[in-house]
């Protein structure tokens, strides 16, 4: 993958139900579009973001935020394809 090729990161934590459902998703639309994912358990994570406690999981792109709580895959496959289709001009 190229620098311009975006990156998913799936903050998650143990015992988490909707993650495992996230994971799902993430995991399906990054074979799709051939985009790179990573996941990342919320206390491994060195000064993350006080919000995503209550927010997980927490979907980035990039490192922003991009979904929390459900991932929807409409949103997250559209977001993608458009981004992909930006760094292909």
């Amino acid at each position: 993958m190229d620098k311009a090729t975006p990156t998913i990161t799936l903050i998650t934590k143990p015992g988490c139900h909707l993650c495992r459902l996230a994971r799902d998703v993430v995991t399906r639309v990054s074979e799709d579009l051939k985009v790179p994912w990573e996941e990342k358990s919320l206390p491994d994570i060195e000064d993350p973001n006080p919000m995503w406690w209550e927010q997980i999981p927490v979907t980035l792109i990039d490192g922003e935020v991009h979904d929390y709580w459900r991932v929807s895959e409409r949103r997250l496959r559209a977001d993608l394809e458009a981004r992909l289709a930006s760094s292909a001009v």
